[in-house]
């Protein structure tokens, strides 16, 4: 064996030509990177039209080189992004392609800039526009879960507590809790919309340049709201990636409650929905199951969300200025979260829009299971003047007889009742009924059935689905 083999071989087999393979393959970004090409196209046209602008390259080859890049843009719409790993990434796979199409007057493209501040601008366009994907399937959640809500406000289910019967509530009611949450969602991509739109084109590898160029332009071009600042941060800066990836873990640890909810609901033993064909599948052994599978995914997408910002934390959490080679590893992270976010929120908005809620055995569970205990004791509280511990241990006796008959305790005799305590009277079962638990709950942001037709009627103007009276 030669020694040239032996080394080789310390190098691993698939690397046939040692060290240098290695490096061509841990360096290359391109197979992931292409995907910023439409924004990579972008800030380039943004750039050269400044270069001419400015004086800085002719009107001629600016208009040269902006039609080549629309050439390239062509291509790449048509038949994808090339991978030559010799190229490394997309701003030197375009560049090269540019120069192929139009000569060596593409070479002034990348004049008063550097790849530091090119994949800075570009990344944080591919950002901002997730952040807008994410934000308008967010509202598109919001318009599905207050049309059910409406749809449900006077439709009585158990509240849960330690996912034990707590108190009686409206469907319409629980699924407002959720479209509260994605609204949260929504603010949060806005607000790390707001503070990351700010463009680093201009900062050049990292120190400036010192070429008469205009960062204002070029920032308006791209909708940036101005330049950044300052130089070393602008090429260093990724906080832009983790705000939206904060933000879109946060959103899908609300799906993932969403996905829990019908998974629970679907059950037989609850039996409170029944899930859209389209959204579920069946089993290859067992031809009764009817398996939550897409809301399974949305909960077990969350983890891998969370993974991905967790990941980028870790992998910025002790780079000096400016740039470093890590941060070439910034993309793939929020490329897997943006996507994995986007199909968890369709998904939840088709099954909240398709879902067939069964509030007959909604109602059901919330009367079997005692939810108006609370309110037989508030009574005693009100009405007999007893001491609410002592009211509670009443209350549990009520409950105690009423499950040993199967009954709901608005079904209890009032003579079963006296004989647990002589103070309750016949006017305890306005109180018991859940109809009457509901609806006294009318607090702002109570449960009670005009309560809840009154939140929907808000976020109907919210989301601008009807006009404000």
């Amino acid at each position: 064996m030669s020694g040239n083999s032996g080394s080789n071989q310390m190098w691993g087999g698939r690397f046939a030509s040692g060290p240098s393979a290695i490096m061509r393959e841990i360096n290359a970004s391109i197979p992931f990177d292409k995907a910023l090409w439409r924004q990579d196209i972008a800030a380039s046209k943004a750039h050269v039209d400044m270069l001419a602008v400015q004086g800085i390259v002719s009107h001629e080859d600016a208009a040269q080189i902006a039609e080549g890049l629309d050439s390239v843009a062509s291509e790449y719409e048509l038949n994808g992004v090339p991978e030559n790993w010799d190229l490394e990434d997309i701003h030197m796979t375009t560049e090269s392609r540019l120069a192929e199409l139009i000569g060596p007057v593409a070479g002034r493209l990348h004049t008063a800039r550097s790849r530091n501040d090119q994949v800075a601008t570009d990344f944080r366009l591919w950002v901002r526009d997730a952040m807008d994907q994410a934000e308008l399937g967010l509202k598109q959640l919001q318009i599905a879960l207050v049309t059910r809500a409406g749809e449900h406000a006077d439709s009585i289910m158990p509240g849960f507590t330690h996912l034990q019967t707590a108190q009686p509530v409206t469907l319409g009611h629980h699924l407002m809790a959720y479209y509260e949450m994605a609204g949260r969602d929504r603010s949060r991509f806005a607000d790390a919309r707001v503070r990351m739109n700010r463009s680093p084109l201009g900062a050049a590898a990292l120190a400036g340049t010192g070429f008469p160029i205009d960062r204002e332009r070029t920032a308006k071009a791209l909708g940036f709201d101005g330049p950044t600042d300052n130089s070393l941060d602008s090429v260093s800066d990724r906080d832009f990636a983790l705000d939206y990836l904060m933000a879109a873990a946060q959103c899908s640890l609300h799906l993932s409650r969403l996905a829990e909810e019908f998974i629970i609901w679907a059950s037989q033993p609850f039996g409170f929905v029944t899930l859209p064909d389209s959204l579920s599948t069946g089993s290859s052994i067992m031809p009764q199951k009817k398996n939550p599978d897409a809301a399974e995914l949305v909960r077990g997408h969350s983890g891998r969300i969370v993974g991905c910002l967790t990941a980028l934390m870790i992998t910025m959490k002790g780079l000096p200025l400016a740039y470093s080679k890590d941060m070439q590893d910034d993309k793939p992270p929020v490329f897997e979260a943006a996507s994995l976010l986007a199909l968890s929120i369709a998904a939840m908005t088709g099954m909240v829009a398709e879902a067939k809620f069964r509030t007959e055995r909604m109602r059901a569970a919330a009367e079997l299971g005692y939810a108006t205990a609370t309110d037989l004791a508030d009574w005693l509280v009100r009405q007999a003047n007893i001491p609410f511990r002592e009211a509670h241990h009443i209350t549990g006796s009520a409950v105690k007889l009423a499950e040993s008959r199967g009954v709901a305790l608005d079904q209890l005799p009032l003579e079963d009742l006296q004989a647990i305590d002589a103070r309750i009277d016949d006017r305890v079962y306005a109180a018991l009924s859940v109809d009457a638990s509901v609806a006294s709950r009318a607090s702002h942001g109570g449960t009670a059935p005009n309560e809840v037709r009154k939140r929907v009627a808000e976020a109907r103007v919210a989301l601008g689905l009807e006009e404000s009276a």
